[in-house]
């Protein structure tokens, strides 16, 4: 499929498709929740491996569900889209009457979509302004509000954390600067200039040195790794025995919680200090399908680059504990 959106036509392809299908296994049918459906291309794969197949399409992005629909207007009925974010799972199945999904997907981080809008500010090819919001009619703070009102503390604090970025204490400082000198950040480019330069030119550079820190802002505005791992509980909790989990992820902060979270429900005890009694609430719900993460192969990512980082973990509600 090609999506069209702000002028961008671009190629939707979805991540890990083959290995994501065979961990669901929806020629079981019964309902599948895509909790970040974007352009619908793992949905499209789901409603056609059964009849028996139904979809719930969450996504917090109208545009995205938009598109969504129209890609799987095909379905009829078989296809909903609810506007929500997909941390409150459970508040939207109860809304529309359902229960007990056979299955729950997650495709964490940024659409194809989103990032090939110029309009939206979550990239630095295209000089726009710094909105980087999901649901741009949340009312929430864009990325340029950040970092007008955070103090210099706060948005180190965040491009170090969510960004991983050693250079977040210089560049925090010169956003300050400009600030207080009159000339806030609000675009784009002049977000990407001004860490290029911070960043220095001592030695060639493996990617943009303002990768890291659109990161990290995209992270906060969104509110990305809040309520996670809760969300994950909350998925397992409501899946149907036997039902399975699957979700993608882009980033080591984001992977790590998964992993955590997984093992936690899967009984392995993660308390930091020998106890009688576990404090960290492990308990067997579930059986982890991948030991570790699943990631692309080499002509995957020959044909899809953005699929390079994606790493995909999966597990199985046990009918009864010891099944």
């Amino acid at each position: 499929m090609v999506a069209s959106l702000g002028g961008i036509d671009a190629p939707h392809r979805p991540v890990l498709l083959r290995e994501t299908i065979e961990f669901l296994a929806p020629e079981r049918g019964g309902l599948f929740v895509d909790c970040t459906v974007g352009l619908g291309g793992h949905s499209e794969a789901i409603l056609e491996s059964s009849n028996d197949t139904r979809v719930v399409g969450i996504d917090r992005d109208t545009a995205a569900l938009r598109a969504a629909s129209e890609r799987l207007s095909k379905f009829g009925s078989r296809f909903r889209a609810a506007h929500a974010d997909y941390k409150n799972l459970e508040r939207v199945l109860t809304d529309i009457g359902e229960s007990s999904p056979a299955g729950v997907l997650a495709d964490l981080g940024v659409s194809s979509l989103q990032f090939d809008s110029p309009a939206r500010g979550f990239s630095f090819r295209f000089d726009a302004p710094l909105d980087m919001r999901m649901d741009p009619d949340s009312g929430e703070p864009t990325a340029a509000d950040l970092l007008l009102e955070l103090p210099e503390e706060e948005l180190a604090r965040i491009i170090f954390e969510y960004g991983e970025e050693r250079n977040s204490r210089r560049i925090a400082k010169w956003i300050v600067e400009h600030r207080e000198h009159g000339e806030p950040i609000t675009t784009t480019t002049q977000l990407a200039d001004l860490v290029a330069r911070a960043a220095g030119k001592k030695k060639r550079w493996q990617i943009h040195p303002a990768t890291r820190t659109f990161q990290a802002l995209r992270i906060a505005v969104n509110h990305e790794l809040e309520g996670l791992a809760r969300f994950v509980e909350t998925a397992v909790d409501l899946l149907q025995p036997d039902g399975r989990f699957a979700v993608i992820s882009f980033h080591s902060l984001e992977d790590r919680i998964m992993k955590q979270e997984l093992r936690r429900l899967s009984g392995y005890c993660q308390c930091q200090s020998r106890r009688d009694v576990c404090t960290c609430g492990a308990r067997r719900a579930v059986e982890l399908l991948t030991r570790r993460p699943v990631t692309p192969d080499q002509d995957e990512i020959d044909t899809n680059p953005r699929s390079r980082s994606a790493k995909l973990r999966a597990c199985r509600k046990l009918i009864s504990v010891g099944s």
